[in-house]
This record gives C-alpha cells, sequence and structure tokens, in this order.
C-alpha cells in the first residue's frame, strides 16, 4: 500500500511538471519578451544604434564645453553620459514601447488571468531591455575606462546603488509615460519630456557644473538627477561640485542625492500604481 501510494504522488508530481516559481515566470515572460524585442527591427535601432550615435555627439559638445572650462575632464564625463544616455534609450524608452505595444495587443489582460502576479508581469516585460541595457552599459563603461585610462571606481558600492535607483526609477517612469501613450508610434513624443530631462537636467549631455550656480541646484532636484549623481560621486567621487572625495567621503556627498532620488522612487512608483493601464481604452 505504501509503494502504491508514493508511485501514485511521484506520478501526479510528474503530470503536473515542475512547480511555478516567481522566478521561473520572470524568466519565461522575460524570454518571450527577448524574442519579440529581436524580431522587431525599429526597436532593436532604437535601443542598439540611436544610443551609440548619440555618444560620438557627446564628446563634440563636450570637446566644446572644455575649451571655455579648461579644468573639465572630459574623459570622465563622456563615460559617464554615454553609459547614461544608453540606459535611458535602451531601458526607459524601449520599455515604455514594449508595455505599450503589449498592451494594445492584449497581452498584458491576458497575463493577469495566469499565475505572474502584476509586478512579476510588470518586471518580467522590463528584462530584456534591462539586460540589454546593463550588457551595453559595461561595455561602454569598461571599454572606455581601460581606453581612456580612468581611475577604478572610488567606492564601487555606492555606484551599484546608483544604478538600482537608476533602473527603478527608469521602469516606474516607463510604465507611468505607457498610461499616456496610445500607439507605440507616439512613444517617441510622450517620452520626449523624460529624455529631455534625462540628458539636459541630469547632466549627462551637458556637465551642471559648467551651468550657471542656481540653474545646476535646480537640476539636481529633478527626477532622474539624484540616481545619475549617485554612479557619479560613486565613480569618480564628486559630482562636479566639489573636490573630489575618497571611499568614506563619497557617502556624505551622496547623502542628498541618496535622499532625493528615494523620494522621487517613491513618486514614480506610486504614479506608475495609479495610472497604469492593462488593457486599451474602449
Amino acid at each position: 500500500m505504501t509503494t502504491a501510494a508514493a508511485t501514485t504522488a511521484t506520478a501526479a508530481t510528474a503530470a503536473t511538471g515542475p512547480q511555478s516559481t516567481a522566478t521561473r515566470r520572470l524568466l519565461a515572460l522575460g524570454r518571450a519578451e527577448a524574442t519579440l524585442l529581436l524580431r522587431n527591427r525599429t526597436a532593436l535601432f532604437t535601443a542598439l544604434v540611436l544610443p551609440l550615435l548619440l555618444v560620438f555627439s557627446l564628446r563634440g559638445v563636450l570637446a566644446q564645453q572644455a575649451e571655455s572650462n579648461p579644468g573639465l575632464d572630459v574623459d570622465s564625463l563622456l563615460v559617464y553620459g554615454a553609459v547614461g544616455m544608453i540606459l535611458a534609450f535602451v531601458v526607459y524608452y524601449n520599455l515604455t514601447a514594449a508595455y505599450v505595444a503589449r498592451r494594445g495587443e492584449l497581452v498584458l489582460k491576458r497575463l493577469r488571468t495566469g499565475e505572474a502576479r502584476d509586478i512579476e508581469i510588470m518586471l518580467g516585460t522590463a528584462v530584456p531591455s534591462l539586460a540589454l541595457g546593463l550588457l551595453m552599459a559595461a561595455v561602454i563603461g569598461v571599454g572606455g575606462s581601460v581606453g581612456l585610462h580612468l581611475a577604478v571606481p572610488v567606492n564601487p558600492l555606492l555606484v551599484l546603488v546608483g544604478l538600482v535607483l537608476v533602473l527603478a526609477t527608469m521602469i516606474a517612469l516607463a510604465a507611468l509615460s505607457s498610461a499616456f501613450t496610445k500607439t507605440v508610434e507616439s512613444a517617441g513624443i510622450t517620452t520626449l519630456p523624460v529624455m529631455l530631462i534625462m540628458q539636459f537636467g541630469s547632466g549627462l549631455f551637458i556637465p551642471l557644473e559648467v551651468m550657471p550656480a542656481q540653474l545646476a541646484d535646480a537640476f539636481r532636484l529633478l527626477p532622474t538627477t539624484p540616481a545619475f549623481q549617485l554612479v557619479r560621486v560613486g565613480w569618480f567621487g564628486t559630482d562636479g561640485s566639489a573636490a573630489a572625495t575618497g571611499f568614506v567621503g563619497s557617502w556624505g556627498a551622496a547623502a542628498p542625492h541618496l535622499v532625493t532620488g528615494a523620494v522621487w522612487l517613491g513618486l514614480a512608483v506610486w504614479g506608475a500604481v495609479r495610472y497604469f493601464r492593462w488593457e486599451p481604452r474602449r
């Protein structure tokens, strides 16, 4: 009897297959989204080619800025700005378009009827954009640092905290932006304000230290600036407003950005939860 019961239990387990877990569901959603991304040539161009074109234009802009600001560290700002712009396009813009496309295809609505929770659906859709963005950022960061002979990060832990804050804020902003985007084609318009804030207000394209002091202080309070500034402080020991410092001192320089960034992340998540739509409006 015991052997028969054990055999029956084993057969039932085999029939049902492996137990569904949050990790399995995230990976499954991520693989499906990656397949769709690879088939979309427009999305691939936006994610792979466009950011690299902007990197070349960024070097010219920084070189012009250095002429009037001799102390400007063009090499470090080039790597910092390039990594930031790649993450902006690959994660924020691409993910906004992905949310809009899956909503229009009723994929998000169907997924909610299954085992996956809402947060798993959101993160699963974001997995390919996050992976591609981090891969490109790592190639630019490591390759640029080696080629330009930049110093190793002053505070690697702070760089990691900054990257997590950047990515979390971008996912929340992408979800929020998708609520005001009717079609994939209109994503280029609805995401433009945030893209401009990231590129210019966060000091990616034009360093904050070359701006008037009051304008730079205002830009440091914008939604995406604190997270990017955390990466810069952790890497170079300064956000450009003061002299570079070491590991211990970098935490003091990063404290205001940590607080401001956490507040903006909370607001972005609240907005995403409040306004995100899972199906098209009828």
